[in-house]
């Protein structure tokens, strides 16, 4: 993770963050008045940047107390596998640490990777969704 700084900003360029998403094909590229409002607003927020360029992200939804769902974790395709996303998602697990659950959706190979972070599957629950979108 040489030269990457995690920032807990808000201040997130656009361009950038479409960029990142179009990259990893997540559907809510499309949306991106939603999707900048969904980050901005979020209960926590940490990006990875390398020198000015976003190259990954991870926020929380929180009701502050007991729950934090750990909603998006992206880095570029180029930057995968650098240590970048466990940083993100060790640092906001860092902030939730004393919470009641801490909870994601983990789909095909994340699901590993989740798993060695401390995540598991959730006993008998099956995740359960509607979806307006084609990936993510």
């Amino acid at each position: 993770m040489q030269n990457i700084q995690l920032l807990e900003t808000r201040k997130l360029p656009r361009d950038q963050v479409l960029e990142l998403y179009t990259a990893n094909k997540w559907s809510s590229a499309g949306k991106p008045d939603k999707l900048m409002h969904h980050l901005t607003t979020s209960h926590a927020l940490v990006s990875a940047w390398d020198g000015s360029k976003l190259v990954g992200l991870g926020n929380t939804l929180s009701d502050g107390q007991l729950v934090a769902y750990y909603s998006h974790l992206l880095v570029l395709p180029e930057y995968q596998g650098r240590g970048i996303g466990a940083a993100i998602i060790r640092q906001l697990m860092t902030r939730y640490a004393d919470f009641h659950q801490q909870v994601l959706l983990g789909a095909g190979e994340a699901v590993g990777f989740y798993c060695k972070l401390g995540f598991e599957r959730a006993g008998d629950t099956e995740p359960m969704w509607i979806f307006r979108g084609n990936e993510h």
